[in-house]
């Protein structure tokens, strides 16, 4: 008789009770496991307990429209099994050893049967993963086997397999589970993110800086590239941005490129997940310097948060990417910029997230690529962040714009041409806690209406947006003034100060009053001065 399991759950889970309890998950592996471990061997079961309950659900359904149509138990058996009837409708196909109920049924272990020996829970599910991947040729190579490995507590693996029983993912209409899922993905990678620390920025961008991104590139169509894409989330919010904007997802092919086995893992289950092809990605990791997976194709739209200042990289001084000059050996930053401009094809636009340094450095060569690539009127724009966005770094950023065409047509109703927005954002956002800053939606519409207001783009016209500079926020600047400026590209250099409204008091009477308030001040200063001097020496009397 088989061992008994957790009854599994009727309802749908709600958000929180999913991430408590999937939090929760990860606590129990803490201590046996390193934070980047017990990411992996989490992230891996929620998504086999994601693809299990979309499979479970997807089969009663079938099931109960053949019955309606009144197919016998024969029938409905030849048909329950189809692929198409799964795979068309956005469901991976899941064998059934690999499904949950299966592995919740042995998750103490699967004791030996006839000549199949015993096996322990870490066997059952890499068996699971190898099952998965082989029904469905997307998922190829890219799910975690790692289960049945020596330092995988299995007595802890099996209590996982029993706290996940407790959750369920539904349906519940269109898109609905895959957002669902999504956003439970998303607040996994955030929180691993921010318990490993500075290596957490290797494979994740504060949504808010994605989002500024997406919304001022406005990816409808097209090519969608990311040449370090971590976990993908710059894919994710483009997807989400053209939901919003009642477009169609099949109308944009995405690429990708991650140079660490384990990110690449991460970002290909994070796209499937949300419904995103993901073959774009490559077969599997590399590193986009040494070799560009993706080298004879050019893209629409590059979204890119490169890691800030490497020191060692594959440098090649003869790569023709390099055209505006060779970059410095001992930092990566203006590799990444012109891999970036590089890839562009005409028309094409890109945001890159860059260290701020990137817009005034003089050393090694940079300030003569960056006066070069100014000249060549590649720069649309350019944003200054607060502090505190990245929790994996202190380093102040910055996200440079760039247009291989600003002249008035399709990409916007007014000539740009030697022109380059500067936006000083420094001052937006709030503090989601004493260590970590987010932009609120309102911070990021004011930065892509601001662009598109300069650009004179088709959202702008919907929203009736006109373009002014704003002292202390914006400014449109010639390229002639930014040569002047030695081709520093620091927004706070253009936009000034802000304007200080007038209270209509002249300034001699204004002088006069502060005056006298301030010597009023230094005489009672004075006064309480004396009144303590007077109560200690009292005290030493």
């Amino acid at each position: 008789m088989p061992p008994r399991t957790k009854k599994e759950p009727s309802a749908p889970s709600t958000m929180k009770e999913l991430k408590d309890t999937l939090w929760k998950a990860a606590d129990r592996l803490r201590g046996s496991l390193s934070a980047n471990q017990y990411k992996d061997v989490i992230l891996g079961l929620v998504f086999l307990k994601y693809v299990s309950d979309a499979y479970d659900e997807r089969r009663e359904a079938i099931r109960a429209d053949l019955t309606a149509q009144d197919y016998d138990e024969e029938q409905i058996a030849d048909l329950i099994d189809d692929p198409e009837e799964y795979q068309g409708y956005g469901v991976f196909v899941v064998p059934p050893t690999a499904r949950w109920k299966y592995l919740a049924q042995y998750a103490k272990g699967k004791p030996a049967e006839g000549s199949e020996p015993a096996k322990n829970i870490g066997q059952l599910i890499d068996e699971a993963m190898d099952l998965v991947m082989k029904a469905n040729p997307s998922l190829q190579g890219t799910l975690p086997r790692l289960y049945n490995k020596d330092n995988i507590d299995q007595r802890r693996l099996g209590e996982l397999i029993d706290l996940f029983n407790s959750t369920k993912f539904s349906r519940q209409g269109e898109h609905r589970a895959r957002d669902l899922m999504g956003e439970v993905y998303e607040y996994f990678l955030g929180n691993f993110a921010r318990s490993e620390g500075k290596r957490g920025g290797e494979f994740f961008t504060p949504p808010s800086v994605v989002r500024v991104i997406v919304e001022v590139l406005e990816p409808a169509r097209g090519r969608v590239y990311d040449p370090c894409c971590g976990s993908g989330g710059m894919f994710v919010q483009t997807e989400k941005f053209i939901y919003e904007h009642n477009g169609d997802p099949k109308d944009i092919a995405i690429y990708g490129q991650e140079s660490l086995e384990e990110t690449w893992r991460m970002a290909k289950m994070n796209l499937a997940i949300h419904g995103i092809d993901n073959k774009g990605l490559g077969a599997r990791w590399g590193d986009t310097f040494a070799r560009d997976q993706h080298a004879d194709v050019q893209m629409d739209y590059v979204m890119a948060n490169p890691p800030f200042n490497i020191k060692h990289w594959s440098r090649n001084t003869e790569d023709p990417r390099w055209k505006f000059g060779v970059p410095p050996a001992n930092n990566a930053n203006y590799a990444w910029i012109q891999h970036i401009l590089y890839k562009l094809a005409p028309g094409g636009s890109a945001g890159v997230v860059m260290a701020n340094g990137s817009m005034s450095s003089n050393s090694n060569g940079e300030g003569a690529i960056r006066a070069q690539i100014v000249e060549a009127d590649l720069v649309s724009c350019m944003v200054a962040l607060p502090t505190q966005l990245f929790r994996s770094t202190g380093i102040p950023v910055c996200v440079w714009f760039f247009a291989k065409d600003k002249r008035a047509g399709k990409h916007g109703a007014v000539d740009r041409s030697g022109q380059v927005l500067f936006i000083d954002a420094r001052e937006l956002g709030y503090m989601v806690d004493r260590a970590e800053r987010a932009l609120s939606n309102e911070d990021i519409a004011k930065i892509a209406d601001t662009y598109h207001a300069w650009r004179g783009t088709r959202s702008a016209a919907q929203k009736h947006l006109t373009y002014e500079d704003t002292p202390g926020f914006c400014k449109s600047v010639g390229i002639p003034d930014i040569k002047a400026a030695d081709y520093a590209l620091t927004p706070g250099r253009y936009v000034g100060a802000v304007e200080v409204e007038d209270d209509g008091e002249p300034i001699d009477d204004k002088i006069q009053r502060l005056s006298k308030e301030l010597l009023t001040a230094f005489d009672e200063s004075a006064r309480l001065e004396k009144v303590v001097r007077g109560q200690l020496e009292r005290l030493d009397a």
